[in-house]
């Protein structure tokens, strides 16, 4: 689920908004419902891959969460956390870090968080790694770049952008706030 509300987030605000009204259905496995996320992820996925075949632009966004979520595979050993569940929060801290750098509203934060909780996904801090222990995670990542992390973040529900251009201090506060291990 977490892949699937991601191209709602990166790229297409109108298949966020049909899953808040129908993540219910979806979550009960109807089969109407399923077949539409399937639907629509196919297409949203296959419109960034056919912007961008070689992976030197859009196609990144598909990143969206990753680089928080990798970390906390890491720092886990790939233990407690399913791929998803650290995708999820991953692109909650995202989201979070979107709103200190000024581009995303508190409102869509919640929305985001909603959305994600009642998909069954984790949303709170969690003891399971230190601030620190992702930092050095993130820093040891492929999207590093001349020693800063590429990371995606969002400009709103399905506006989001590459970014290596962030406030450090932004970043710290969305490890010191999702990490309390």
């Amino acid at each position: 689920m977490a892949e699937v509300i991601k191209y709602g987030l990166i790229s297409n605000l109108a298949f966020f908004e049909w899953l808040e009204q129908n993540i219910d259905s979806v979550m009960q496995h109807d089969q109407p419902s399923l077949t539409e996320i399937i639907r629509r992820s196919c297409l949203s996925k296959a419109r960034l891959v056919e912007q961008d075949e070689r992976e030197s632009g859009v196609r990144a966004l598909l990143n969206l969460g990753h680089t928080f979520g990798h970390a906390i595979e890491t720092v886990t050993a790939y233990g407690p956390w399913l791929h998803g569940e650290a995708v999820g929060l991953g692109m909650l801290m995202a989201a979070r870090m979107s709103i200190l750098q000024g581009w995303l509203k508190d409102s869509d934060f919640l929305r985001i968080r909603d959305l994600l909780e009642k998909a069954g996904l984790p949303v709170n801090p969690s003891r399971d790694f230190s601030p620190e222990d992702l930092r050095e995670a993130m820093n040891r990542d492929k999207k590093v770049l001349a020693g800063k992390v590429r990371l995606v973040l969002m400009q709103g529900i399905g506006s989001a952008l590459v970014c290596q251009d962030y406030d450090p201090k932004a970043l710290l506060q969305t490890l010191e706030e999702f990490a309390v291990g």
